[in-house]
């Protein structure tokens, strides 16, 4: 029975942990559970898995819910209760589900308590990669991603020596603008840019993928993770999303992990590694599939991906000044305040405005990430 502590419970990532959670009462049991500010649906998670704790980042909804639960179990809240719940030494396996920034010091919490980490916030890596590998090594821990194309390079890595890699290939669906041209980009609507042709997911990793900065961060989250350079980590567009993605040998043979799109492959591989379990949650019919096609991202009409591509280049607090940028772009253009096409011309401005530092610690990361938003808020 493995311990679990789901942070961003009412999220895609986190709801698909509580149905596997559910599926396999005997395999899981879960500890504590965490939300912005979601409580009418934390409510049911609580009544449904009796966690022992959970947090609601928002505290005046923390207040709301302790009242409405009625001391069924303890409600801690804001960031101090996010530090404080990983800090318990009560659970085996930290999900962590948080969007952006917010999931960075929860992790490294986790990561000195030698926890196994199912990464699904890429932000943390992208941000900090160097340190959080350093620490994992430092401390034991062990960092299983979630993210379907990280996992199934973690897969396809298996058994394999890194000697022998060529290179590694993400796939993109290329979201919902894969067949617009560059011009009609700049009037799309917040509607058009939330209609994933594939995934279900929250609001910012949606319009993430619009963009393709998903891609660009999980282009930086590989090169943490698998130790390789920018030169040997290749995105690929792959509108079905069938291949998770695909790892290049150098006799010329690649092994690729497929199957439909379905998040709860790669959370339970994480919660379950080395060993699988059996799962009839997903099935893959081939037969039913017209047909499988790949082709080169369109970097000028994706800008972010480039921009991406630049930052692991730069090095230091780059990519975190990238991250921060991202991430208030993004909340600008869902609240209506900029263009879509704006959210990569804003980013630009913050790498060119704001100096990346080459050396890098935890102080810097935050400063930087401070210093980005304050920076950016401003100019919006």
């Amino acid at each position: 029975m493995k311990k679990l502590l789901v942070l961003g419970s009412t999220g895609s990532i986190g709801k698909n942990t509580l149905d596997l959670a559910r599926a396999f009462k005997d395999q899981f049991e879960i500890i504590g559970l965490s939300s912005n500010c979601s409580i009418d649906e934390l409510e049911k998670q609580i009544l449904e898995f009796n966690p022992k704790a959970v947090v609601v980042k928002d505290k005046e909804k923390s207040a709301q819910l302790k009242q409405r639960i009625a001391g069924r179990c303890e409600v801690l809240s804001g960031d101090e209760g996010l530090l404080e719940i990983t800090k318990r030494d009560n659970y085996d396996v930290l999900v962590t589900a948080l969007v952006g920034f917010a999931g960075l010091a929860p992790t490294i919490e986790a990561i000195k308590l030698k926890k196994r980490i199912a990464l699904a916030n890429k932000e943390t890596l992208v941000v900090a990669g160097e340190l959080i590998i350093k620490l994992c090594e430092e401390h034991g821990a062990e960092l299983i991603p979630i993210d379907s194309e990280h996992s199934a390079i973690f897969q396809c890595m298996v058994g394999e020596q890194k000697k022998y890699v060529n290179k590694i290939i993400l796939t993109a669906s290329g979201g919902p603008f894969l067949n617009k041209n560059k011009e009609e980009l700049s009037s799309v609507t917040i509607d058009e840019a939330l209609n994933h042709p594939n995934w279900k997911m929250g609001n910012k990793i949606t319009i993430d993928s619009a963009t393709m900065m998903n891609k660009g961060l999980e282009v930086i989250e590989a090169f943490w993770l698998f130790h390789l350079p920018k030169e040997k980590i290749e995105v690929i567009i792959h509108p079905q999303s069938i291949v998770h993605s695909m790892v290049e040998f150098t006799d010329g043979s690649i092994k690729a992990q497929l199957s439909t799109p379905d998040m709860k492959l790669p959370i339970l591989y994480a919660l379950t590694y080395p060993e699988r379990i059996g799962y009839d949650g997903v099935h893959t019919d081939f037969k039913k599939m017209a047909n499988l096609t790949f082709f080169e991202p369109d970097f000028d009409k994706f800008v972010c991906l480039k921009i991406a591509y630049e930052a692991i280049e730069a090095g230091g607090t780059a990519p975190c000044i990238l991250n921060a940028s991202n991430e208030i772009a993004v909340d600008s253009f869902l609240k209506g305040k900029i263009k879509f096409t704006q959210i990569p011309d804003l980013i630009q401005s913050a790498l060119d405005s704001i100096p990346a530092d080459k050396a890098i610690n935890l102080e810097k990361v935050f400063e930087t990430d401070l210093k980005t938003r304050e920076f950016l808020n401003k100019k919006v």
